[in-house]
């Protein structure tokens, strides 16, 4: 699929939940956020049936996100669901690790490819600080049972200030060298002031070569991650969906005022 700008769009983030097990400081605020209902959240039928025509439109990249995916549940039997889709290449996911330990075997028995993982600090009191509770053992005893598992190439995301010479960004680069991770370093973004820039070691961030969609947990098509612009796909319908977000996609990013990162996938 080629938007308006002759971009290819060929990769869809599909966020499963806004509910986290964390309350990490730039993605929500401590109280938490209003939740959806569980009646608004899109079944796995209805992920795997707009999957399969997106596919079908030229998708082959294809990331689970949330909220903490996780944290949904039967999540394992999605990604077998959307791992027998004939033309996905690539199948991801991204989590904060906190349950990883305990979900990585079945993730990759029911067709996960690989995985990122949250990690902004070695410093477990910093880590726990920033997460509001998070263990950063536990994400570590995570990562081995998934390198174990074969969930292969393991990604780390390290959110920073500015960039990787910051001394968390350091360490984090560090632990990933000593372990054979890979490593992006991704500066803090901001919808509602429209903050973002290109990702140390990935590609987002990066307008003039975008080849992304973003699927809510409500089911609205997001053509762009800092934009207001989102298609339902209950009302539109599912390829009339896709249709109209390809052709609302804007050049560049601006302001996104009506979502959260808990409820859009990042």
């Amino acid at each position: 699929m080629l938007d308006n700008y002759n971009r290819s769009i060929n990769y869809l983030r599909i966020s499963v939940t806004d509910r986290c097990n964390l309350r990490c400081s730039y993605c929500m605020p401590e109280e938490g956020v209003t939740l959806l209902s569980h009646n608004e959240i899109l079944s796995f039928e209805e992920i795997f049936e707009f999957t399969n025509i997106a596919v079908l439109k030229g998708i082959n990249k294809v990331r689970i996100t949330g909220g903490e995916p996780l944290v949904r549940k039967g999540i394992s039997n999605l990604v077998k669901m959307l791992s027998s889709i004939d033309g996905i290449k690539d199948l991801s996911m991204t989590t904060n690790g906190i349950l990883l330990s305990e979900f990585a075997e079945i993730l990759k028995e029911s067709g996960l490819h690989r995985i990122n993982i949250s990690m902004d600090t070695m410093n477990p009191e910093k880590f726990s600080v920033i997460t509001r509770g998070g263990d950063l053992d536990k994400v570590k005893e995570g990562i081995a049972v998934a390198k174990k598992a074969g969930l292969n190439p393991i990604k780390i995301n390290c959110v920073v200030n500015n960039n990787s010479s910051e001394p968390d960004a350091i360490a984090v680069k560090e632990y990933c060298k000593q372990n054979d991770l890979l490593v992006r370093f991704i500066p803090q973004m901001d919808l509602k002031l429209g903050h973002f820039a290109i990702v140390e070691g990935g590609d987002g961030g990066d307008c003039a070569n975008c080849n992304r969609l973003r699927l809510t947990a409500n089911g609205k098509i997001k053509p762009c991650l800092f934009n207001n612009k989102e298609i339902d796909i209950r009302t539109y319908g599912m390829e009339n969906a896709i249709i109209e977000a390809i052709r609302q996609k804007p050049a560049c990013g601006s302001l996104n005022e009506i979502n959260h990162f808990n409820n859009i996938g990042g």
